[in-house]
């Protein structure tokens, strides 16, 4: 008998817990669109490649196409629709709504979901290919232009609305405390 191909699981996904049986092969970005009808999560190049995807796994980024939603149980998934709190929006959201971060709004949710990991990781004092001082004793630089577009870099706007969506990360991370220089 050959073994099976499924499993059930319990998904944590913006606080809520979804048992459902899946194959083996399903990906994280299937399980949330076709399975629990959460649609804000895109499915861009289905290749990892464009971050339309891009959700939070454990408060990281995560390119959903690529995971197996096998992979994701037991552990907290965050989507563009977990991040609001009722009806006020997540400060990232609501920068993204007043500067016009968007134009088809195809490649928002994983712009905003980035955003928001992009900001917990500067304020962690992760550095990025951009930062000039990495020593673990330096505080985190200024989040300037350069920073916020070298870890925003994973996400591909067809539009090209990137000059929005870099004052829009940066007004987002002033409001949370961050030192913004752009």
């Amino acid at each position: 008998m050959a073994p099976s191909t499924t499993s059930t699981i319990t998904l944590h996904i913006n606080g809520e817990k979804h048992t459902l049986s899946v194959d083996h092969r399903t990906t994280l970005l299937d399980a949330l669109r076709e399975r629990l009808g959460l649609t804000g999560t895109k499915k861009g190049c289905d290749q990892g490649q464009c971050g339309a995807c891009t959700l939070l796994v454990d408060g990281r980024r995560t390119v959903s196409c690529l995971q197996f939603a096998v992979a994701a149980e037991g552990r907290e998934v965050t989507t563009v629709e977990g991040l609001a709190d009722g009806d006020r929006l997540h400060p990232v959201q609501q920068a993204f709504l007043d500067l016009d971060g968007y134009q088809c709004g195809y490649c928002t949710p994983g712009q905003i979901c980035s955003a928001v990991a992009v900001i917990e990781e500067h304020a962690a004092g992760w550095p990025s290919a951009a930062t000039d001082d990495v020593r673990p004793e330096a505080a985190p630089p200024p989040l300037t232009a350069a920073e916020i577009r070298e870890r925003m870099s994973g996400n591909l706007c067809r539009c090209g609305a990137y000059v929005a969506i870099v004052d829009a990360v940066a007004r987002a991370a002033a409001s949370e405390g961050a030192e913004v220089a752009v």
